[in-house]
């Protein structure tokens, strides 16, 4: 499988699904004007990829800035699409926020206290 690769817009994060490595990332701002067709392709890519995979050590960075309701709307199917995937696969997400953002780390310990398969990590930076 290819990967995916979409640089950062204004209104839209970076995309980095890296399938051979098995590390994958969105960074950046995400309010897309249509969300469903911005993340539709690399999400249905990543279920694809998900279902193929067994035993695989799998790393989801997530270093987002701001996101707008309808991008929480898709993190929240994204993350349970992982979790299920982490009942097959040792699956390792880090949420990736500045330290003085305190929303960023209230919206990762939102996401994260629903996991029950995945390794969750909040991960502050300077």
């Amino acid at each position: 499988m290819d990967s995916i690769t979409i640089a950062a817009q204004e209104r839209s994060p970076e995309i980095d699904f890296d399938f051979a490595n098995h590390t994958f990332l969105i960074k950046g701002e995400s309010y897309p004007e249509d969300v469903s067709e911005f993340y539709g392709e690399p999400i249905a890519a990543l279920k694809r990829y998900l279902e193929a995979q067994k035993g695989s050590e799998i790393v989801f960075n997530f270093e987002l800035i701001y996101f707008n309701s309808s991008s929480a709307k898709v993190l929240m199917n994204l993350f349970d699409t992982l979790d299920m995937a982490a009942e097959e696969n040792t699956l390792t997400i880090n949420w990736i926020y500045e330290s003085d953002d305190d929303n960023m780390e209230e919206m990762g310990e939102e996401f994260g206290e629903d996991l029950e398969h995945a390794t969750f990590n909040l991960v502050a930076r300077d």
